[in-house]
């Protein structure tokens, strides 16, 4: 299996706003290949597919969110058959016990056709420990054509634990 790491942009570190009401932030990634495949803004060869099996890891998610919901808006689909499922993995690699990384923790097998992917799991809200990224694991066939998804993960200010 391969990974796919999306290189982080200046803004993307700190998302929160100074509005005094509340605590809630949403977090937006863009995940768009080009017309090999391959995702743009990445460390992956930018002439190949990416191959069914491929992680992309999305963008950081903070330590101290509490996940709450997610959407995708798929604006230009992937190759025609493949799935995505969408989850997080710890930035450091180490698993927790107390919130383990999950693959599929927001959208299990989902289509990557054009329309509006809402989360499809029923598992509980979890506080992140520590720095995850957001990942999206491609299932069935390699992506060989340009595509473009935005991804949003709502998520409250809880604090480390």
């Amino acid at each position: 299996m391969a990974t796919i790491t999306k290189k982080l942009t200046k803004n993307a570190s700190n998302r929160l706003g100074a509005a005094p009401w509340g605590n809630m932030a949403a977090f937006t990634y863009k995940l768009e290949t080009n017309s090999s495949g391959a995702v743009i803004g990445s460390d992956a060869a930018q002439g190949s597919s990416t191959p069914a099996g491929t992680v992309i890891r999305v963008g950081i998610l903070p330590a101290g969110f509490k996940l709450v919901d997610f959407k995708a808006t798929v604006g230009t689909a992937m190759t025609t058959t493949i799935t995505a499922d969408v989850g997080f993995a710890y930035v450091d690699g180490v698993d927790d016990s107390s919130v383990p990384q999950d693959a599929d923790y927001f959208v299990a097998a989902g289509a990557t056709t054009v329309g509006v992917l809402r989360q499809a799991t029923t598992v509980p809200q979890v506080t992140l420990p520590k720095d995850a990224w957001l990942t999206v694991t491609t299932a069935v066939a390699a992506n060989a054509k340009a595509s473009s998804i935005e991804l949003i993960v709502l998520a409250v200010a809880e604090g480390v634990k």
